[in-house]
């Protein structure tokens, strides 16, 4: 498996509206996700479109329009979205659940190649299926509090103090701990 550009822009567009969303922020602009990831608009709007023909964002239209996420972050995995972008995870097609294809071994069960193969695509798997977006816009946000960086999302008007504050949401009010259950709905 090899993260295609495409592939790694899309995750990097999750996860940029899913920190936006816990910051107070759940709709974002083409030109500010493209600005921050310094990509083209063209690109990213292609990028966006087939996440949103897929279910994982959702636009609309307008002055104060934009994506924002269309399933709950607990709801979205980084296998399959990168499956969705750039295909199997399987190094090799032989060993692909969901683009089988035989392979040129003359006795493919007995193939040390497939087998060790068949490992690696299963290690990715397990951790790119394991991981959620909820998990990963928590630890990013708990290493930006750690720095003391200021998120790129955060609107001038709010208090960076009160939106890195572990325990405080976007309005100030207190919670245990980073709540990664409030999340946009599909409708």
């Amino acid at each position: 498996m090899r993260l295609s550009k495409r592939g790694e822009y899309a995750l990097r567009a999750l996860i940029d509206i899913g920190i936006a969303s816990e910051l107070g922020r759940p709709m974002l602009q083409v030109s500010e996700l493209a600005a921050k990831e310094k990509l083209p608009v063209k690109f990213l709007e292609q990028i966006l479109t087939q996440l949103k023909a897929a279910g994982y964002v959702k636009s609309k239209r307008g002055k104060l329009g934009g994506y924002s996420l269309a399933k709950r972050m607990d709801r979205i995995r980084f296998g399959p979205v990168i499956r969705l972008i750039d295909g199997p995870l399987a190094p090799i097609p032989c060993v692909s659940q969901t683009s089988y294809v035989r392979c040129t071994c003359p006795d493919e069960i007995h193939c040390g190649l497939r087998m060790l193969m068949l490992d690696v695509r299963n290690a990715i798997a397990k951790i790119l299926d394991r991981y959620t977006l909820a998990e990963i816009v928590e630890i990013t946000l708990r290493k930006l509090r750690r720095d003391k960086v200021t998120p790129l999302f955060l609107q001038p008007s709010m208090r960076l103090a009160s939106m890195l504050a572990p325990g405080v949401d976007p309005l100030g009010h207190v919670r245990p701990k980073l709540d990664t259950g409030r999340y946009s709905r599909a409708t």
